[in-house]
């Protein structure tokens, strides 16, 4: 197992296959997506529970009603169970992301951010 410290220098491949193989084991279907350099997404909601885990680069999660910020760097996993307003900022070196959607009422009625989650931190 990794040390949560040292997933800066594990490559973004090495990420991804652990936490592909964690998420499946959950039973999960993740989609990959990947952002440049400053994108943005503007504050919404989905009607649907996600997580979302880091594979490469970072993204910030503005978590406006909670009042805080969720920094996704590799290894990260964020949960936002349905109906959470957040918006995102990426990083400087862009963002590459695995994403699942489950039902709503899937995800405890709280945001998770589990750091170092993908190296067998919980």
């Amino acid at each position: 197992m990794i040390d949560p410290a040292e997933r800066n220098v594990t490559d973004a491949a090495t990420v991804r296959e652990r936490a592909l193989a964690r998420l499946t084991e959950e039973g999960l279907e993740p989609e990959e997506w990947g952002n440049a350099p400053g994108d943005r997404y503007l504050a919404h909601r989905h009607d649907y529970d996600k997580v979302l885990l880091c594979v490469s680069g970072s993204i910030d999660f503005w978590l406006r009603e909670l009042g805080r910020i969720a920094r996704l760097e590799p290894g990260d996993r964020l949960e936002l169970p349905s109906n959470t307003l957040h918006e995102a900022v990426v990083g400087r070196a862009g963002a590459r992301c695995l994403e699942a959607h489950l039902p709503p009422g899937t995800l405890p009625r709280r945001v998770l951010h589990r750091p170092g989650w993908a190296f067998g931190a919980d």
